[in-house]
């Protein structure tokens, strides 16, 4: 009886150890099968974890898996200068306003030589809007990543005034409306609650030294053209460097740092040491992109710090300036985008890799998570989530180590492409809201809101027919040193980075400020306003057929 136990155990053994020989070499014949794709991004972002859950499910399907790596520690200049110099690139690449540096290094393949076998990427974009991307050598080089679906109302804003809950709960959730109201509320605040619970110093308004200039045009009540303004009447183009709002904006911030409001390591940190700060729930307030400080606040999450997260204010330079910090565009933005290297020893796959992820099944996947662990669909087919869902999804590990949007590659935004539910849980209206903080709800509920859209003044959509040059920075961050005024923007970017910064720490505030115009001058900007004012005047003519220039 023993021994006939102990064949039948034997056997059971026997069984389990092929069962899972069989299993390993079926796992080792995945692996083998599936194939790597590298790719960069001059954006910053998290990378996935090693064994993230659906990045595995996405090569099961597919046959590919990507090797993602982000812009960090270095600028994106230097970060590119560095392949061109060594001659190694990553298989796929964003490589935003370097991307013209890339082509003349030879460096990436022509999309339009391929795509004649991928109609989903051939139709991604429609002929009109591929021929903002095409070169002088009748070529497509790059493929912008988000094409709207269906447009759906944004419930985030990009670039704002952010500032924290906790900051606007002790105010009494007043009506903020100009620079000079919110730094005063700022100092109040400051005085009241100058560090952290652990000791730490709080810092009540943080600035990075390369990034100072954006916030007059949106102080002047302006669409974000990056670098100049467009009157909408008389399409005349308008440095917005040396504007009288430009001059109050620096000598805002020359006297708060003075007053011990802005950090006064802002000069010599980098922007990941800007972002650790961020990360901390120092920061009570900062002029930022809501994309580029996301990691930061996920952090903050994860710190318990619920009540250091930030909502957008729609701050002016005086009362009574309607502000245009989001305006629903409708006009793509087509200029850049992903590319394929000459390195890519598999461009097919790629192409066909890029095509598969823009599947209904692989866009929810990216963006929803797995149906039954992140989400949950009713009878109507609506996705929702549960609130362990929703905090699940918070947590900066687990969004590590399980979900793979592949943000950097192709795939479409707005509607999902079930024409039911919205592409991501952001934009689903039940959604949003539900997933946000107890203090974020009390403080849109205290602002009669439900979105952070909501927060700021109501605009109407624009389209490509309405403003055609808008946003001007697509044209101008294509610039090269080949054209007057291109050489003119460099100089003009240098005075910028060499006296802004010292505005701001200025004893003499008139005395800086008068160097500033001097050396801006030097770089004679007007050859810079002449290319930009001839480049509005092309895109009105391309896009209306209109003539709308001067007489002479």
């Amino acid at each position: 009886m023993k021994r006939g136990k102990r064949s039948i155990w034997v056997s059971i053994l026997m069984v389990m150890v092929m069962a899972l020989s069989i299993f390993g070499a079926t796992a080792s014949a995945q692996q083998q099968d599936t194939r790597e794709l590298t790719f960069f991004s001059g954006f910053p972002n998290i990378e996935l974890n090693k064994g993230n859950d659906i990045q595995q499910l996405i090569a099961e399907k597919t046959g590919y898996r990507v090797k993602e790596t982000y812009l960090t520690g270095q600028s994106l200049g230097e970060a590119i200068g560095m392949m061109i110099a060594s001659g190694e690139y990553p298989d796929l690449i964003v490589a935003d306003t370097s991307t013209p540096q890339l082509i003349e290094a030879g460096a990436l393949i022509p999309i339009d030589e391929y795509w004649d076998e991928f109609p989903t990427i051939k139709n991604f974009w429609a002929d009109w809007q591929w021929e903002y991307l095409r070169q002088a050598d009748g070529h497509i080089y790059a493929i912008p990543q988000g094409n709207v679906n269906i447009t759906l109302t944004d419930t985030k804003v990009a670039e704002a005034f952010y500032v924290q809950t906790r900051v606007l709960k002790w105010a009494g959730y007043p009506e903020i409306e100009t620079l000079d109201q919110l730094f005063d509320m700022l100092a109040g605040y400051y005085a009241k609650n100058p560090t952290m619970e652990d000791g730490s110093p709080v810092i009540p308004f943080g600035i990075l030294s390369s990034y100072l200039d954006n916030p007059p045009l949106y102080l002047d009540g302006t669409m974000n053209n990056g670098t100049v303004i467009v009157d909408e009447k008389s399409f005349e183009v308008i440095d917005h460097n040396v504007t009288a709002t430009a001059r109050r904006y620096y000598q805002k911030l020359n006297e708060s740092y003075h007053k011990g409001l802005i950090d006064p390591e802002f000069m010599t940190i980098s922007k990941d040491q800007f972002l650790e700060k961020v990360a901390s729930g120092r920061v009570l307030c900062m002029v930022e992109a809501s994309w580029d400080f996301a990691n930061a606040e996920n952090s903050i999450k994860a710190l318990g710090l619920d009540d250091c997260t930030y909502v957008p204010l729609g701050i002016t330079i005086d009362e009574g300036i309607p502000e245009k910090y989001y305006i629903q565009n409708n006009t793509p933005i087509l200029t850049t985008g992903l590319s394929i290297t000459t390195n890519c020893k598999d461009v097919r796959g790629a192409m066909q890799f890029l095509s598969d992820l823009m599947t209904e099944e692989l866009m929810a996947l990216r963006n929803w998570g797995i149906a039954g662990t992140d989400y949950l669909i009713d009878e109507n087919g609506i996705f929702y989530r549960t609130p362990e869902m929703r905090l699940q999804a918070k947590n900066p590990e687990y969004r590590a180590s399980h979900f793979c949007p592949y943000s950097g590659l192709l795939g479409y935004v707005g509607m999902h492409l079930d024409g039911k539910n919205a592409a991501n849980p952001d934009l689903q209206p039940s959604e949003f809201y539900e997933s946000l903080l107890p203090q974020e709800q009390e403080c849109l509920n205290a602002y009669n809101a439900k979105t952070f859209v909501e927060l700021l003044d109501k605009n109407e959509p624009i389209t490509l027919m309405e403003v055609p040059w808008f946003p001007m920075w697509t044209y101008s961050n294509m610039m090269t040193t080949d054209t007057p005024g291109g050489m003119a923007f460099v100089r003009m970017e240098d005075a910028k980075t060499r006296y802004l910064p010292r505005l701001v720490i200025a004893d003499d505030f008139d005395a800086v400020w008068e160097e500033y115009l001097t050396a801006y001058n030097e770089s004679h900007p007007e050859r810079f306003i002449e290319e930009m004012q001839a480049e509005v005047y092309s895109r009105i003519e391309k896009m209306t057929g209109q003539n709308v220039r001067p007489a002479n």
